[in-house]
């Protein structure tokens, strides 16, 4: 979440607003800015800024309208529950069980297929040997599925890992 500091008239001169403990958190310095990790609680928030943090200094949260403003204005908003001693409450996007268990079966299958291993092999070992037919495999329904988290395991490593850290947009 992209952070900068209140110097506008109106921005950070509460009292009661608890400022951002940029000391106890872990900075580095990257070629776009700066990178803090805040650990308030048991939950790392992560604040970006264009210069260089100033201890005891008010900051303020920018929101672009942007295609990340929905995650943004979440965290921002988990930040300022956590700094106000409040529960930060759920992550903005949580992978489902069934689909953390499909990504495990891609990576899985990847790694088989990497290391030399058959349709077949990786079928077996991933769905078990008795359900693997001895005859028509090849138009079996459980070696599509093989096929596919394979492919799905290769489209992981070749970036498709970030889109993980998005969720999916249902208005779109």
């Amino acid at each position: 979440m992209p952070i900068a500091l209140a110097i506008s008239a109106g921005f950070g001169t509460s009292s009661s607003q608890p400022l951002l403990d940029l000391a106890a958190g872990q900075i580095r310095r990257a070629g776009d800015g700066w990178h803090t990790v805040l650990r308030i609680g048991m939950v790392d928030h992560r604040v970006w800024s264009k210069e260089p943090p100033v201890i005891g200094a008010s900051y303020v949260a920018e929101l672009p309208f942007d295609d990340d403003f929905d995650a943004r204005a979440y965290a921002a908003r988990r930040l300022w529950r956590a700094m106000n001693g409040r529960a930060p409450g759920p992550a903005f996007h949580q992978l489902s069980k069934q689909r953390r268990e499909r990504l495990s079966a891609a990576i899985r299958a990847l790694d088989a297929s990497t290391a030399g291993g058959s349709y077949r092999m990786i079928a077996e070992e991933l769905f078990g040997k008795k359900r693997i037919p001895e005859r028509a495999w090849k138009t079996h329904d459980l070696r599509n599925r093989t096929v596919r988290l394979v492919q799905g395991g290769l489209a992981l490593v070749r970036g498709g890992y970030r889109k993980l850290l998005r969720p999916r947009h249902r208005d779109k």
